[in-house]
């Protein structure tokens, strides 16, 4: 069963998924942003899995 907090907790993940493939694609990634997103993305999957 979903609950709305894992709900938003996932589409958040995706998002920063989006975000991170975008970045990736650009002509001259920016690793510090690239960085950036990861760790929050790492968060959030360790926020879930605790669910």
């Amino acid at each position: 069963m979903h609950t709305a907090h894992q709900q938003a907790l996932e589409t958040k993940h995706a998002a920063l998924d989006r975000r991170i493939a975008d970045e990736v694609h650009r002509p001259m990634p920016d690793a510090a942003i690239l960085t950036d997103l990861k760790r929050q993305k790492l968060r959030l999957k360790e926020e879930l899995s605790k669910l």
